[in-house]
């Protein structure tokens, strides 16, 4: 017996090129183009087109399965194997779960943070593609740090976002979001914690976390507070990440003087920079940038920061991210394509490849010998909706689709 097995009749998705290839997988490798079957499986892919599974750097619509409605939640382990259905059904092979740890009581707080990182070590050999976290981590929530230096020890090593949310609750409504200055400006504009427009705008923060406005107001007003305390705590959050390897991002930066501390701290990463300015800088100091893939299908940011799509053609996207909506990816590149924005072979990387460079992942992303076996077969007809057919992780079939026509 053999566990391998040989793709034939497909045009395959190369850096450079789409080619009819056979690809031949064993142990959980590529283990050859177009070599002889040697006995292998066959899988027919006649009529379909087999690219690098998808890897997705920051996805956050797991919250969603946890808590489909607001105050509506369901248990942890029900909604991460839900979660693992739609990322195998997407094509999506390897995902960081942007899990926010916060000080927002609820669905993103420490508490639920701690939850899902235990619930994913102890489903992993019932999930059937890659989970790993992206400690996406609220620099004002000092309380985070012990299970930050936690999660790092773990057996799969998470990437750590720095998000700034305190400060962009705060910030004055004179001031739009992509034009906020550095976070710790002295002269950063404060808007009235006590005033009816603040109250108003953080209304829907205090629903998710089941806190009265008043409440929330007040938890607010603590947390900036403390300001002053970040930048040292931010400092240590980055040494063990250093220490662990791990792959480091911020996340919506505005100025080029955000994007140089966090660089400065070992965040080689921007994640949805703000601005253009913002991402030409990343470009011109060797970070690697990410936008969302829903920003790319949409034809824009619903925060009205720059076009994924602009991005891409200015060569100031290196990969695209599910953000909240797993079909995005796949979704997004057939929309770039559709607009001319480039070939197959040209924009594919933004979801494999690309997304994989950036977290550090030289093992997967492309279709190559010696690589893990992380593929998709999609059924992609001219002019049409792609759909994934089967993918697979590490060669192992993790989900397999056969349409009614067939």
């Amino acid at each position: 017996m053999t566990d391998a097995v040989t793709i034939q009749g497909t045009r395959v998705v190369f850096a450079d090129r789409i080619a009819r290839v056979d690809v031949r997988i064993e142990g959980g490798l590529i283990t050859g183009l177009d070599v002889a079957r040697d006995g292998a499986r066959k899988i027919d892919g006649r009529g379909m087109i087999l690219a690098p599974a998808l890897v997705d750097a920051h996805g956050d619509a797991f919250e969603h399965a946890m808590m489909p409605r607001p105050g509506v939640r369901f248990g942890t382990h029900a909604a991460l194997l839900e979660a693992d259905r739609q990322l195998a059904a997407n094509g999506i092979a390897t995902a960081y779960h942007a899990l926010t740890l916060g000080w927002e009581p609820g669905l993103r707080s420490i508490e639920t943070g701690t939850e899902v990182i235990s619930a994913i070590t102890e489903l992993a050999p019932r999930l059937t593609v890659e989970h790993r976290v992206q400690l996406r981590w609220e620099t004002f929530c000092l309380e985070a740090e012990p299970l930050i230096a936690a999660a790092l020890k773990g057996p799969l090593t998470p990437s750590v976002a720095f998000n700034d949310h305190t400060s962009m609750a705060v910030l004055h409504p004179s001031v739009r979001l992509q034009d906020r200055p550095f976070e710790f400006d002295p002269a950063f504009p404060v808007t009235d914690l006590n005033g009816a427009a603040f109250a108003a705008k953080i209304a829907p923060r205090a629903a998710r976390s089941n806190l009265s406005t008043d409440a929330f107001t007040a938890l607010v007003q603590r947390m900036w507070d403390r300001r002053a305390e970040v930048p040292d705590a931010i400092a240590r959050v980055a040494a063990l990440a250093r220490k662990a390897g791990a792959p480091m991002l911020s996340h919506d930066d505005s100025q080029l003087e955000t994007r140089d501390f966090y660089r400065g701290h070992g965040a080689m990463v921007a994640e949805f920079p703000m601005t253009i300015a913002v991402a030409e800088h990343a470009r011109a100091n060797g970070d690697a940038i990410l936008f969302g893939a829903p920003n790319a299908t949409r034809g824009g940011s619903h925060l009205g920061s720059p076009s994924a799509a602009d991005m891409v053609a200015r060569r100031l996207c290196d990969g695209l991210a599910s953000d909240y909506f797993y079909p995005s990816m796949l979704a997004g590149i057939a929309q770039l394509m559709a607009t001319g924005a480039g070939s197959l072979p040209q924009l594919w990387p933004l979801v494999s490849g690309g997304p994989a460079a950036a977290m550090g992942l030289a093992d997967r992303g492309r279709i190559e010998p010696g690589l893990r076996a992380d593929l998709v077969l999609l059924d992609w007809p001219s002019g049409g909706v792609p759909v994934v057919r089967q993918t697979l992780v590490a060669g192992r079939s993790a989900y397999a689709a056969q349409p009614t026509g067939a």
